[in-house]
């Protein structure tokens, strides 16, 4: 089932954090990027963040599973979605503990074959 607009609106109004928070579409679902890093994924209209040392210190008992199938499992963070200070601490936390991300190597231009005379 892919997740709903509005449900990704609807976390990112939670979340609070402005043009900072931004979401891609990919397959019917979301990935959201904060500051440039991928930190959570909205997945079957349910919120997986990242899995770091943040949700370990800032919400230990979230419930663990898959977010696609064959996925390593991933921490549900639907119950933060009421508490909107937490889940903008969460999301800032998990942001600082990743990596910065590589830049994109671009793609050399493919030249038309030449016509022949």
């Amino acid at each position: 089932m892919a997740t709903d607009a509005d449900f990704v609106d609807y976390i990112a109004g939670q979340a609070d954090l402005g043009g900072r928070l931004t979401r891609k579409k990919m397959f019917g679902e979301y990935a959201l990027y904060l500051d440039g890093k991928v930190v959570a994924f909205v997945c079957d209209n349910s919120l997986f963040i990242k899995p770091t040392a943040a949700v370990e210190q800032l919400a230990p008992g979230l419930p663990q599973r898959p977010p696609y199938p064959v996925a390593k499992p991933y921490p549900v963070a639907d119950e933060l979605l009421d508490d909107s200070e937490a889940l903008q601490r969460l999301l800032i936390r998990t942001a600082a503990l990743l990596p910065v991300p590589r830049p994109r190597t671009k793609k050399k231009p493919t030249t038309p074959p030449q016509a022949r005379p």
